[in-house]
């Protein structure tokens, strides 16, 4: 099999956690998987309150102010104190500066919106590999109630406006609840 083919086998069993940790390379996937999936519990849990705080006390417009200034600084923050670089990506990206996926992210994000489409809930859609020696993980970012009021269809004007001011080329709206609207993607630190 071709390094690419097992790259790709490999990619697919840790995706299924099928991988089990026999041998070293497998529990260093298995363990490296395990902290990104952390990485991306305590991004989450450390923004989704925010942005729901935001909400509360001035509205969708609102929340896009914060999150544009929260998002980046937790993404920052996480990179720096565990050394993995965090950011979050998109087909469809709302900050052009730090949200637009490379050849890998683009194409595993694909394979996300595919495998929602087939009926895979976004929030088991996941994947691990190891791409130039580096291992990375992608995580989907499913469409919750929550961002519709500034990822749906129907923006109010002032979150357009919103929108506007602090993403000038925004693509990330016309979602629909439940579709994969990015992923959070990390890269590991060099062993």
């Amino acid at each position: 099999m071709h390094h690419f083919g097992t790259l790709l086998l490999a990619t697919a069993l840790l995706s299924h956690g099928a991988l089990a940790g026999g041998n070293t390379a497998d529990s260093t996937a298995s363990t490296r998987t395990e902290e990104a999936r952390a990485l991306v519990g305590r991004f989450v849990g450390q923004l989704k309150p925010q942005l729901q705080q935001a909400m509360a006390a001035g509205g969708p417009a609102h929340a896009v102010a914060v999150c544009a200034e929260v998002a980046p600084a937790l993404m920052d923050s996480l990179s720096a104190e565990t050394g993995w670089q965090v950011r979050r990506v998109s087909l469809q990206a709302r900050n052009a500066e730090r949200a637009e996926p490379d050849a890998w992210e683009r194409a595993v994000l694909q394979q996300f919106a595919a495998r929602q489409a087939a009926g895979t809930p976004a929030s088991q859609l996941q994947q691990a590999a190891v791409t130039d020696g580096r291992f990375r993980y992608m995580q989907a970012q499913g469409t919750e109630g929550l961002c519709l009021a500034c990822h749906g269809e129907n923006l109010s004007p002032a979150v357009q406006e919103a929108l506007d001011t602090h993403y000038p080329d925004d693509r990330a709206t016309g979602y629909q609840l439940g579709e994969v609207r990015g992923a959070i993607s990390l890269i590991a630190p060099a062993s």
